[in-house]
């Protein structure tokens, strides 16, 4: 399944729509669109996230099995990102690391927490075949 004129949307729990703006926004550089008191709607690179308040938020255990984010086609792209959570001083749940170092599915990645609990992933792949294939490969995130 392929189409260009396809955005991706994602739902996720906040606890309050102003802390939700303050790292999404001013921190991660999304654009916002539609808000009410229990939403907010958030271009990410493109795609709909909404922002949806409930007071059930718990942790997760590591990064399995849940988390989202983006692949990025450029370096430079992910860098970029890289340097702006940074900058901003974003939580950093696990930092800047190269995975699979050395084989088709070699790429760089870091993963954010946002104050919800909520961890998001950016990665750059050095091989785009990895992205969705190199299947023979059978590696699929880090080892439990």
């Amino acid at each position: 399944m392929e189409s260009a004129a396809v955005l991706f949307h994602l739902a996720f729990p906040v606890a309050d729509i102003p802390t939700a703006k303050n790292f999404y926004v001013a921190g991660l550089g999304c654009q916002p669109g539609r808000e009410t008191a229990s939403s907010l709607i958030l271009n990410l690179y493109g795609h709909q996230l909404v922002a949806h308040t409930t007071v059930e938020l718990t942790p997760q255990k590591g990064i399995y099995p849940r988390h989202f984010g983006l692949v990025f086609l450029s370096e430079t792209d992910w860098e970029s990102l890289l340097h702006r959570a940074k900058d901003k001083q974003l939580t950093f749940y696990q930092g800047e690391k190269r995975r699979f170092a050395g084989s088709t599915l070699e790429h760089s990645t870091f993963f954010l927490e946002d104050p919800f609990f909520n961890l998001l992933e950016f990665k750059y792949y050095c091989h785009p075949s990895a992205i969705f294939g190199e299947i023979e490969q059978g590696l699929v995130g880090d080892a439990k």
